[in-house]
């Protein structure tokens, strides 16, 4: 298995020569294990992928929980459990994440414990021994084979879409399984892994491969990934290049293809109230998927797009990542020139457009009833929601992806909108609106790797430097509680507090605890919340929805949510809700506030990235405050490291996919 995974970084081999020992010819493209596809204009629709269970878990459905709330089966998960030494309180999340065979599933195969959300593996390690005795030995198969959809699934939470074979070689050696490259076989023939081989761009200085040079090797990287996010990719990359193909750009003289011609676009466009949006319009009008770039006065530019679309008479909405950004984005349609009365309704979130909650609703075939989808906050798309939302799209439909190039990526695995941008199949539209402001003045330095002083007569920056993480949390709950609203005029209540974990002595956690205690104490009498707490509501994973507690009965905590009434139940309290005066930078993303506190203290700088001091800088419209412990560590990041690395397959795919001028 070395010397065949090796031979295929090398060039020597084919990732379809792991199933064949005779030697194959390295194809020039990248590609996967998968039949040819159809001419992308020719393809049709499939449906959105629905997320897949991790690899080894037994074909059987999630069981429905009965009438009193228990999963069906959880019962013989117990004595299963029990007879492991496993906390009984697991039996639960098995039964759900196993399905209706938890109990037999478990003494088959006791690794499979790692499928369960938070087991780690020296507790499934233990849970073994004492199911299996004796027989139980580090080189178990079972164990191989669950510790690599562990650590894949671990990459998952870090961003990854799949990760290089050699790094998964070596995150299986720091886990002691004693042969890494046996394992990845194992896993490879069971089907639990998928294996890829993406080209690589040749090296600086290489010499050029020549048209009728078929032997010239071509530089590949092997990657290993789940089949849930394998298909994600894969699903998104066809739905973007079918979307990158409705519309054959016009020649000189001829009329955009596809709803109104090119007179009406050009009305519009000349209508638009700047030149970004104008040149926005324009590329629309001819493309049907398109790449918006900019900061935050940038959004008013694809809510332009969409009045205009509306007045010419074409079904358009536009999208954000959180209710926030919703609102803001209501308030710019409304605001548009040429909008119509209803075109504040127009604005939705992903997660309403998906849900059918909110938006046009689905026609006969199930696609959203839609011509123009503009979806703003555009690096949130995690890989799977994205793929959702573009195979939701009908066909004809044209799609506007915009965001901010400087913010964090996703929760989720992937970088959607970063591989879009890189893979350049899509014309793209760089906005030319600054944001303005102080604010935006040092937020736009950050974005090119400059952290420059900058003047704030207004106090709209303001660094408070500190000497240890005790002092920062005294500091912030001063700054929050007594001297943002005196001095700025900004309440407490508009203030949102930033910082890089929730562990550590100025994480979330110790923020919070110290923001109730001066803003709303109490004794937490509802599961740790008493009304009146600021949280944060995490109805999936990666999104986070801002709230207030209401109040609390038999049927759980009840939250206010940007006016929107929310009932938690008490089973999920502790998983769902955390308190919310102070958030990372991550959950903090898609929105903004009146005014923002970022903590940078000095033992949490090993995370710090040009991207995230981005992203935390500009969560406050009015004013920031930097609660600075960080001394050269800050300057470092915005200088020196751009953003964590991902490894994803989405920009090799569409390459692969979309012609190289399709962007003209």
């Amino acid at each position: 298995m070395a010397a065949a995974v090796r031979a295929v970084e090398s060039g020597e081999r084919s990732a379809a020569s792991f199933f064949n020992d005779a030697p194959a010819r390295r194809p020039a493209a990248p590609t996967a294990p998968a039949a040819p596809a159809a001419p992308v204009h020719e393809r049709p629709r499939a449906a959105a992928p629905a997320a897949a269970p991790a690899p080894g878990r037994p074909p059987s459905a999630r069981p429905a929980p009965g009438p009193g709330g228990e999963i069906p089966g959880s019962g013989d998960v117990r004595q299963v459990l029990a007879a492991g030494g496993a906390p009984e309180s697991l039996a639960g999340p098995v039964a759900e994440t196993l399905g209706e065979r938890a109990a037999e599933a478990l003494r088959e195969d006791p690794w499979q414990l790692l499928a369960v959300p938070g087991v780690r593996p020296d507790q499934a390690d233990g849970f073994a021994r004492a199911l299996l005795g004796p027989a139980c030995e580090p080189g178990d198969e079972r164990r191989a084979l669950a510790l690599t959809g562990w650590l894949l699934e671990r990459a998952a939470l870090e961003g990854h879409t799949a990760l290089e074979s050699s790094t998964l070689r070596d995150a299986l050696a720091k886990v002691s399984v004693p042969d890494p490259d046996e394992a990845l076989r194992t896993a490879i023939a069971e089907g639990a892994v998928l294996v890829f081989q993406d080209a690589l761009d040749a090296p600086p200085g290489a010499r050029p491969q020549a048209a009728d040079d078929e032997d010239a090797e071509q530089p590949v990287r092997v990657l290993l990934g789940l089949d849930r996010y394998a298909l994600a990719e894969e699903s998104l990359a066809d739905a973007l290049a079918r979307m990158a193909s409705t519309f054959v750009p016009p020649q000189d003289g001829e009329a955009p293809t596809g709803g109104p011609g090119a007179p009406e676009w050009e009305s519009s466009a000349a209508a638009a109230p700047t030149a970004s949006a104008a040149e926005l319009v324009r590329t629309v009008a001819a493309h049907g998927l398109v790449a918006h770039s900019g900061g935050e006065a940038a959004r008013a530019e694809p809510a332009a797009l969409v009045a205009a679309a509306r007045a010419l008479g074409l079904r358009a909405y536009a999208a954000a990542h959180s209710e926030d950004g919703r609102r803001r984005l209501a308030a710019s349609l409304g605001e548009a020139p040429g909008a119509d009365p209803e075109a504040a309704s127009a604005a939705v979130t992903v997660a309403g457009l998906l849900a059918d909650a909110e938006g046009p609703g689905r026609d006969e075939e199930g696609a959203l009833a839609l011509d123009l989808l503009a979806v703003l906050d555009a690096p949130q798309l995690d890989v799977e929601r994205a793929a959702m939302l573009v195979e939701s799209l009908p066909d004809g439909a044209r799609l506007v992806l915009s965001g901010d190039p400087g913010v964090l990526g996703s929760a989720g695995p992937g970088r959607v909108f970063a591989d879009l941008v890189a893979a350049r199949r899509c014309p793209q539209v760089v906005s030319r609106t600054p944001d303005p402001g102080p604010i935006g003045e040092l937020v736009s330095g950050i974005g090119i790797g400059e952290l420059n002083q900058v003047e704030a007569p207004g106090k709209e920056v303001v660094i408070v430097p500190v000497r240890d993480a005790g002092e920062a949390v005294h500091r912030t709950v001063q700054l929050v509680a007594d001297s943002v609203p005196r001095a700025i005029g900004i309440p407490a209540e508009q203030t949102q507090v930033i910082t890089p974990g929730h562990g550590g002595a100025a994480g979330t956690r110790a923020l919070n605890a110290a923001l109730k205690t001066r803003l709303n104490p109490g004794p937490g009498q509802f599961g740790g919340f008493d009304p009146g707490d600021r949280v944060a509501y995490t109805p999936a994973p990666g999104r986070t929805v801002p709230g207030t507690v209401v109040s609390a009965d038999a049927e759980g905590l009840r939250l206010d949510c940007a006016g929107s009434p929310v009932v938690v139940p008490r089973t999920e309290v502790g998983e769902l809700v955390r308190h919310g005066w102070a958030l990372t930078a991550h959950q903090a993303a898609g929105a903004r506030w009146p005014a923002a506190v970022v903590v940078l203290p000095g033992d949490a700088t090993a995370g710090l990235t040009r991207a995230w001091i981005y992203t935390a800088f500009s969560r406050g419209e009015r004013h920031l405050s930097v609660v600075h412990g960080a001394e050269g560590a800050l300057p470092r990041a915005v200088a020196e490291i751009p953003f964590k690395e991902r490894t994803t397959r989405l920009r090799a795919l569409l390459q692969a996919q979309v012609p190289a001028g399709s962007t003209a």
